[in-house]
C-alpha cells in the first residue's frame, strides 16, 4: 500500500524527499539504539523459524506453485524456516490489532512486519518496535544512501525500506479513454466504477495537487476539508463506488471497477495476473505522491536475529531486483538496477522501478509530516466521510 507509501502506505517526510532528490553522502554509523522496553531473549539460535506479514502482492511469487521463490532460498541458503503472510490492508487496522499485545507483552507470532513511514515513526515513537543490530546485517548496507537517513529513524536503526512507489491514476485502457487528471475519473462513463485508497494520505494527497496544493508543504486545515468534500461528494453521488485498503485491487481484477486512485506496483501486477496489457499507470497532470514502506521487528519478537537475516537477505542486488521485477515497485536496493539485467533486461530502465531524480522532483510530492494534533483532526474529518 502500498495504504501500497519509497507501497507503499504513506509518505516520505519532506527531509526525506529532499534526500531523495538529491544524492548524498552515508552517514556516520549510528549509535546504539536504546529503548525502555525489555526486549524478550532472543532464541533464534534455537528456534530456527521466522514469520514474516506483509501487504498483498509486495513479494515475487510463482503462480502456478504460490510460492515465493526468493523466500524459498532463503529457507535453502540459511535452513531457517520462513513463512509469509499478506495480512496487512491498512496500517492503522493492523496496528490497533497487534498494538495492545505488544504493549502486554505478548508475542503477536510475527517477527517481520512492513508499515508506512508515518506508522513507523508512530511504533518507534511507542517503542513497539526492536533496534536492528546492522554490525549483523552485511547487506544492509546496500540501502541506497538517500532513504538511509530518514527523519523518523536516524540512521535506520529501528527498520529498513522494503519497497518504495507512487500514487496515482489506473485505468483498464481497453474498456476507458485516455485518462490525464484527477477530473477525468469524475467523467459520467465512469460513475461507479471508480475506487480510492483508504489511506488518507495517498488519496487526499493526490487530490490536494489537482486542486493547487502541495502537500509536501504546509497546507490549512480548510485546503484539507476541500480535498475531503471531493471524496465526500463523489462517494455520495455514487461516482466512487468504494474506498478500501489494499483489497481495492479486487475490484479491478472482477472489472466492477475501471479506473482509481492506485498505487503504481499493483497495475503491473495487475496486468501479470490478468492478461490485459491495457492496464495503465499515470501519474497525474497535477503530480503523484511518493511513499515508501520500512519492514520492522515487533518489540515482542524473540526472534529477532531471523527476522534481521531475513531483512539482510533481500538487500543483496540479486535478490532484491527479483523481487522488483515482481512488484513493480521502486527499489531501494542499490546495485538492484545492474542486477536487473540478468534477471528482467526489459525493466533495466522502468521508470516504476527505477525513477530518475528529476521524474520525482518534477511530478511527485510526499506528505509533509504532522504534528498530533494535525494527525489525529484529520483523521478524523477522513473517518466521518469513508466511515474507518
Amino acid at each position: 500500500m502500498p495504504d501500497r507509501t519509497l507501497s507503499r502506505r504513506s509518505l516520505l517526510g519532506s527531509a526525506a524527499a529532499a534526500g531523495l532528490l538529491a544524492a548524498c553522502a552515508p552517514p556516520e554509523p549510528p549509535a546504539v539504539a536504546r529503548t525502555t522496553r525489555a526486549l524478550p531473549v532472543d532464541r533464534s539460535a534455537t528456534d530456527r523459524r521466522v514469520a514474516f506479514a506483509s501487504w498483498t502482492q509486495y513479494l515475487d511469487q510463482d503462480e502456478s506453485t504460490k510460492r515465493f521463490p526468493t523466500l524459498d532460498a532463503f529457507v535453502r541458503a540459511t535452513g531457517i524456516q520462513a513463512s509469509y503472510s499478506e495480512e496487512i490492508d491498512d496500517n492503522d487496522l493492523y496496528v490497533n490489532k497487534i498494538a495492545p499485545q505488544l504493549r502486554a507483552g505478548q508475542d503477536i507470532g510475527r517477527d517481520l512486519v512492513v508499515l508506512s513511514d508515518w506508522m513507523v515513526n508512530r511504533v518507534i515513537d511507542q517503542e513497539l518496535v526492536q533496534p536492528l543490530e546492522l554490525i549483523r546485517m552485511p547487506h544492509a548496507g546496500n540501502v541506497l544512501p538517500e532513504l538511509m537517513d530518514a527523519p523518523f529513524d536516524p540512521g535506520r536503526q529501528h527498520s529498513l525500506p522494503w519497497q518504495s512507489g507512487l500514487t496515482g491514476i489506473g485505468y483498464d485502457a481497453s474498456k476507458v479513454k485516455e485518462i490525464r487528471s484527477v477530473d477525468d475519473l469524475w467523467r459520467p462513463d465512469l460513475e461507479g466504477r471508480v475506487v480510492g485508497l483508504s489511506e488518507w494520505r495517498d488519496t487526499l494527497g493526490v487530490i490536494l495537487r489537482s486542486q493547487g496544493v502541495d502537500p509536501a508543504r504546509p497546507f490549512t486545515r480548510d485546503q484539507l476539508a476541500a480535498a475531503v468534500e471531493v471524496v465526500d461528494r463523489r462517494l455520495r453521488d455514487g461516482q466512487i463506488r468504494r474506498i478500501r485498503g489494499n483489497s481495492y485491487v479486487q475490484d479491478l481484477q472482477s472489472g466492477n471497477a475501471l479506473a482509481g486512485l492506485v498505487w503504481s506496483g499493483d497495475i503491473a501486477t495487475l496486468r501479470a495476473e490478468t492478461g490485459n496489457e491495457r492496464w495503465t499507470f499515470v501519474v497525474p497532470e497535477s503530480g503523484g505522491m511518493l511513499w515508501s514502506d520500512n519492514a520492522v521487528v515487533p518489540i515482542t519478537s524473540p526472534r529477532r536475529r531471523n527476522a534481521q537475516r531475513l531483512l539482510d537477505w533481500y538487500y543483496q542486488p540479486e535478490i532484491a531486483a527479483q523481487v522488483a521485477a515482481w512488484v513493480g515497485y521502486i527499489c531501494p536496493v542499490a546495485g538492484a538496477q545492474k542486477a536487473m539485467e540478468k534477471v528482467d533486461p526489459a525493466r533495466v530502465e522502468d521508470p516504476l522501478i527505477f525513477p530518475t531524480a528529476d521524474f520525482l522532483a518534477r511530478r511527485t510530492s510526499v506528505f509533509r509530516a504532522l504534528d498530533p494534533r494535525e494527525e489525529q483532526e484529520y483523521a478524523a474529518m477522513w473517518t466521518q466521510v469513508v466511515g474507518q
